[in-house]
C-alpha cells in the first residue's frame, strides 16, 4: 500500500531506463554499422593499393594519398569522443596503409638507385648524387613522416593498458615506419679504403641518418610512459603481440645512442625478467623438437628474444647488463639443446610435414641453437674489460651442453645448417677455450673442477684442430657447389651459405691455433707445437691430384703442417678466382642499365623462380640490382676470409719451422715413427703444453728423427717456390691496394723463405 502513492516516480524511473536502452541500442546499432563501413571502406582501399599499376597511380601521389587518409584516421581517432570499440578496425587500416607507406618510399628509393647506379662506386654510397640520396623522402617529406609517427605514438598511449591486439597492429605499423630509414644494402666493391678516414668523419649526413636521429628524438620526448607500455607487452601479455614488441625495442635500441632504453630495461628490472624467462621456457621448447609438435608459437617466441638479447649484447653496456643478470648462465641451465635430434636423412628426425609448413625436427633443433651460439659469439666480442668474466661463463654454457657440443665437432652429416652450427661454434672456442682463461679460473676453482674444465677444453682444441684435415679440401668444394641453387629465400641461396660456413670455420680453426701460438710464448723459442714436422699432404696433392682426399688424422693426433700448407694453397688459388668473380660482378652493377635481358631475367630467376616473364621491366632492374648486390658482397666477404687464413697460415708455418729448423732436437735413433697409422703419434693436446707459464718447455715430440726433420726442410724449400711466393705477395697487393689496413704477408713470406735456405748443423 505504501508503493501505490510512488506510481508516478516509479513509472518515471522505468521509462527513464528505457529511454537509456534504446539510445544505448541505437549507439550499438550505430556503431556497428560504423564498424562495417570501416572494414569495407578498408577492404576497398587495400584492393585499390594492391592491386593499382603504377601508370595510373604514380609514386608521389600515391605516397601522398597514403599519407592524407593516416592523417585522417589518426585525428578521428585521437579525439576524446572517438568510440574505442573502433580502434581495432582503424589500427588494422592503420598498418595497412603504413605498410604501403614504407613499401612505397623505398621502392621510390631502389628506382632512384637503378637509375643513378653507375655512380655508386663504393661501399657507403659517398659517390652517389644527392639526388639518388634524397628522392626516397622527397615525394611526402621529412615533417609529414614526423607528424605520422607523433600520431602513431600517441594511439600506442591511446590505448591505455589493455587493447593488447590493437596494439600489435600499431607496433607493426610502427616497425614498418622504422624500417623506412634504415640503409638499402650496399654493394661492397672493395674500394672503402681509398677515402681517407678524415674525409669519412667530414662526410655530410645523408637522408638515411638524418631521418633515424629525428626518429629517435621524437620517441625519446615520450620518456618513460611510451617506455613502460612496449616494455610492459614485451614480457608478459599475447604471443604476437609479444614478437612484435621486442621487435620494436629490438628497432630503437639499434638506433638509440643515448641508450636510455637500455638503461630502463636494466634498472627496473625487465632485462632480467626476460633473461630469466628462458629458464622458464625450456619445457615448452623440449616439446617442439617432437616428430608432431603442438603450435610453434613458443619457439617463434624464443627467436625474438634471442634476436632482441643478441642485439642488447652488440652495445658494449649491453652487454656487461646481460652477464650480470646471467643470461648465459640461464641458457646453461636449459635443457632443451641436450635434445639434439638424429641428422640421418632416414630418421623420423628428418622427415617433414606434408604441407611444408611445419620444419622438420633437426631444423626447429636449429632454430634453438644457433641463436644461443650467436648470442655467446656476440659477448664475447663486446664484453670488454670483463673477458674473463664473459669466457667463464660462455664456457659453462660449453662444458654443460658438452654432448651436443661434441656431436656439432664431429659433422658427421654435412649441411647448411651443420655447417652453421659448426662455423659458430669454432668461433666461440677461439675466443673462449684459451690458457689464459683456464688459469683465471684456477684462481677461482677447486682442482677437480679444474681438471674437468681442462679436459672438456683439450677435446674441444684437438677436435678443431681434426677440422682443418676435413674442410680445407677441393672436395669439399665441390660437394658444395653440387648443392641446388633453388630460389633465395633468406639473404644467401643454399650453396652460398655452405661456401662461407666452410671458409668461416677454416679461419676460426686458422686464429685459433694463431692465438694458442701468441699466449704460448712470445718466440718461437719456447713455443708449443700443434702440428707435426711434415709437408706431406701439402706436397703429395700438385697438379691433377689437387682433389685427392686429405687423409683424415683422428682427433687425438696432430694433424701434419702438411695440413696448413695445402690450406694456404688452396686459398690463395680460391681468392684470385674469387676476386676474378667479384671483379665481373661489380662491371655488371656499374653497367646495369646496358646489361642484355636475357642476362637481366637470369639474375632474377635466382631470386623469383617463376613468373618473371610477367614482371616489368622496372621491377627487373630492381631484383636484377638486388642480385648483383647479393653476389658482390658475398664474394667480398669470401675475399676477406681467403686473406684471413692466408695471413694466419703462413703465421703458423713460420713460428713452426722456425722452431724446427732452429730450437728443436730430435728423439734418439731407436725411438721409431708409426708408419701404419701415417702420422706422427702426439701426446694428448691438453698434456701438450702446460697450464704453469714457467713451464718453458710445453711440447716434445719425442718421436721425431734427424731425417724427418731434414725432409721437412727438403719438402719446404720444394713447396714454398717462386711461384707461390709470387702469388702470396699479389694478394697483399691486391687487397692492401683498395682497403684500409695492412697484412703481414710480405714479412712472412720473406722470413719462412729466410728459413728454408738455412743450411740445418
Amino acid at each position: 500500500m505504501a508503493a501505490i502513492g510512488q506510481r508516478p516516480l516509479l513509472m518515471e524511473e522505468i521509462n527513464t531506463i528505457l529511454q537509456h536502452v534504446v539510445e544505448r541500442n541505437k549507439l550499438r546499432e550505430c556503431l556497428h554499422a560504423k564498424r562495417h563501413m570501416l572494414e569495407s571502406w578498408r577492404h576497398l582501399v587495400e584492393i585499390i593499393l594492391a592491386a593499382c599499376p603504377l601508370d595510373l597511380i604514380q609514386e608521389e601521389d600515391r605516397q601522398l594519398v597514403i599519407r592524407d587518409l593516416l592523417h585522417e584516421l589518426h585525428d578521428k581517432i585521437l579525439k576524446e569522443e572517438a568510440a574505442q570499440e573502433l580502434m581495432p578496425v582503424v589500427a588494422g587500416a592503420v598498418f595497412t596503409l603504413t605498410a604501403h607507406l614504407s613499401q612505397t618510399v623505398r621502392s621510390e628509393q631502389k628506382q632512384a638507385l637503378s637509375t643513378h647506379s653507375q655512380h655508386v662506386t663504393i661501399l657507403d654510397g659517398s659517390t652517389t648524387s644527392a639526388g639518388e640520396v634524397s628522392t626516397g623522402f622527397a615525394s611526402i617529406g621529412d615533417s609529414s613522416l614526423h607528424i605520422i609517427l607523433r600520431k602513431l605514438l600517441d594511439f600506442i598511449l591511446r590505448t591505455g593498458g589493455g587493447f593488447q591486439r590493437v596494439r600489435a597492429h600499431l607496433y607493426g605499423a610502427l616497425l614498418y615506419y622504422l624500417q623506412m630509414s634504415q640503409k638499402r644494402d650496399e654493394p661492397d666493391t672493395l674500394e672503402t679504403g681509398q677515402k681517407t678516414m678524415w674525409e669519412r668523419l667530414t662526410a655530410p649526413e645523408d637522408e638515411f641518418t638524418k631521418l633515424q636521429k629525428d626518429n629517435m628524438n621524437i620517441i625519446e620526448s615520450y620518456g618513460v610512459s611510451l617506455m613502460e607500455v612496449v616494455c610492459r607487452d614485451a614480457c608478459d601479455g599475447h604471443e604476437i603481440g609479444r614478437m612484435l614488441a621486442l621487435a620494436v625495442m629490438d628497432r630503437i635500441v639499434a638506433i638509440d645512442q643515448h641508450q636510455q632504453w637500455l638503461y630502463y630495461l636494466a634498472n627496473t628490472g625487465y632485462l632480467k625478467t626476460l633473461t630469466d624467462s628462458l629458464t622458464q621456457d625450456d619445457t615448452t621448447l623440449q616439446s617442439m623438437l617432437s616428430p608432431k609438435p603442438p603450435l610453434l608459437k613458443a619457439l617463434y617466441l624464443y627467436e625474438s628474444k634471442m634476436a632482441f638479447l643478441t642485439r642488447v649484447a652488440k652495445i658494449q653496456a649491453g652487454a656487461l647488463e646481460l652477464l650480470t643478470a646471467c643470461a648465459i648462465v640461464r641458457l646453461s641451465q636449459c635443457q632443451v639443446y641436450e635434445h639434439r635430434p638424429e641428422t640421418e636423412s632416414h630418421s623420423m628426425f628428418c622427415i617433414r610435414d606434408p604441407s611444408g609448413f611445419i620444419p622438420a625436427p633437426v631444423e626447429r633443433y636449429h632454430q634453438i641453437l644457433l641463436p644461443a651460439l650467436r648470442f655467446c659469439q656476440v659477448i664475447l666480442t663486446t664484453s670488454i674489460g670483463h673477458h674473463q668474466l664473459a669466457t667463464r661463463q660462455v664456457l659453462q654454457f660449453l662444458i654443460a651442453h658438452s654432448d651436443p657440443i661434441q656431436a656439432i665437432l664431429r659433422c658427421q652429416v654435412v649441411t647448411a645448417g651443420s655447417l652453421q652450427e659448426l662455423a659458430l661454434l669454432t668461433g666461440i672456442i677461439s675466443k673462449a677455450a684459451l690458457p689464459d682463461v683456464v688459469s683465471g679460473i684456477e684462481l677461482e676453482g677447486n682442482n677437480g673442477s679444474l681438471m674437468e674444465i681442462q679436459g672438456h677444453i683439450g677435446r674441444f682444441q684437438r677436435q678443431c684442430l681434426g677440422l682443418l684435415s676435413r674442410f680445407s679440401g677441393s672436395d669439399r668444394l665441390r660437394e658444395v657447389k653440387n648443392q641446388q641453387e633453388g630460389t633465395q629465400v633468406s639473404r644467401l641461396s643454399k650453396k652460398d651459405e655452405m661456401e662461407l660456413a666452410m671458409q668461416q670455420i677454416c679461419a676460426n680453426v686458422v686464429q685459433y691455433c694463431q692465438t694458442l701460438l701468441i699466449q704460448s710464448s712470445p718466440g718461437s723459442q719456447h713455443t708449443i707445437c700443434l702440428f707435426t714436422p711434415s709437408l706431406a699432404e701439402g706436397t703429395s696433392r700438385e697438379g691433377s691430384r689437387q682433389d685427392a682426399q686429405l687423409p683424415m688424422v683422428p682427433y687425438w693426433r696432430l694433424p701434419s703442417l702438411g695440413v696448413i700448407l695445402f690450406l694456404l694453397k688452396q686459398s690463395a688459388n680460391d681468392f684470385f678466382s674469387s676476386y676474378e668473380s667479384h671483379r665481373q660482378s661489380v662491371t655488371k652493377y656499374q653497367n646495369l642499365q646496358h646489361l642484355p635481358p636475357d642476362e637481366i631475367k637470369e639474375l632474377c630467376q635466382a631470386l623469383v623462380s617463376v613468373g618473371v616473364d610477367k614482371i616489368s621491366a622496372a621491377q627487373r632492374q630492381v631484383l636484377a640490382r638486388r642480385r648483383l648486390v647479393q653476389q658482390i658482397n658475398h664474394r667480398a666477404e669470401l675475399l676477406s676470409l681467403y686473406c684471413f687464413i692466408v695471413e694466419n697460415c703462413l703465421f703458423i708455418l713460420w713460428r713452426h719451422l722456425e722452431y724446427y729448423f732452429l730450437y728443436f732436437t730430435p728423439a734418439d735413433s731407436h725411438v721409431s715413427l708409426d708408419i701404419l697409422s701415417g702420422a706422427y703419434r702426439g701426446r694428448r693436446f691438453h698434456d701438450s703444453y702446460s697450464l704453469d707459464s714457467n713451464d718453458s718447455r710445453r711440447f716434445i715430440l719425442s718421436q721425431v728423427q734427424q731425417h724427418d726433420i731434414e725432409q721437412l726442410q727438403i719438402d719446404a724449400t720444394a713447396s714454398f717456390g717462386e711461384s707461390l711466393q709470387k702469388k702470396l705477395l699479389d694478394i697483399e697487393t691486391v687487397y692492401c691496394k683498395v682497403r684500409s689496413r695492412h697484412l703481414f704477408i710480405q714479412a712472412l713470406v720473406r722470413r719462412i723463405r729466410g728459413l728454408v735456405r738455412i743450411k740445418r748443423t
